[in-house]
């Protein structure tokens, strides 16, 4: 099937590229709601400063308690397991944001900076159990949750059980939300800016 793009088409797709995407602005505590206030000071308390990422979610007055709600939610998966899906996530959706906060979280649960990239790349060599996570965690992310048998399958003989897997499919879920987030808004990264990985395999 050919299709044919009318000059109308053409130039509303030049017009589009023209068009500048409003800034937003990253709220102050004073400018959230009382329970983001409090939630903020939580934050500054416990990381000694408040993520920008997360004082954008303070827009919504039920947004910010929500999303941390799920992030700290129990979890069958580990701490490390975790940083692996949301380094894979971050990464398939080319979200700087979460790359670089993820790569900081990595470190601190025991991830060298090479181990990082690789896990970026969606693989663990290091570890037969994470690169069947990695792999699958990829795999549906591109595809939209659309995995293929053969990394389901592979994940299953890693050792993961029906519980991981939903559970693994939820920490997917919340990393997409605040990738989304950072995509749309822009807002400034305000963790050490972790490396472009086309670079560092270039």
């Amino acid at each position: 099937m050919t299709f044919v793009t009318s000059k109308r088409n053409k130039q509303s797709i030049n017009n589009l590229k023209n068009i500048t995407m409003k800034t937003i602005a990253v709220p102050t505590r004073d400018q959230v709601s009382e329970n983001n206030q409090a939630i903020f000071d939580n934050l500054q308390k416990g990381l000694g400063f408040v993520p920008n990422l997360y004082a954008t979610f303070g827009y919504s007055k039920n947004g910010l308690g929500t999303y941390l709600n799920l992030q700290n939610a129990a979890s069958s998966i580990s701490k490390k397991e975790r940083e692996v899906v949301n380094l894979v996530v971050s990464q398939v959706n080319d979200c700087r944001y979460c790359q670089s906060a993820h790569t900081v979280l990595g470190k601190m649960n025991g991830f060298t900076d090479e181990q990082i990239l690789e896990i970026r790349k969606g693989e663990a060599s290091f570890d037969a159990k994470l690169n069947a996570l990695a792999v699958f965690v990829k795999d549906t992310t591109e595809n939209r949750g659309r995995a293929s048998a053969e990394s389901v399958e592979n994940f299953f003989a890693a050792g993961y059980t029906n519980e991981n897997l939903v559970d693994v499919l939820m920490v997917i879920g919340d990393k997409i939300i605040s990738n989304y987030l950072h995509a749309i808004t822009q807002i400034p990264i305000d963790f050490p800016v972790a490396p472009v990985l086309e670079e560092v395999y270039a």
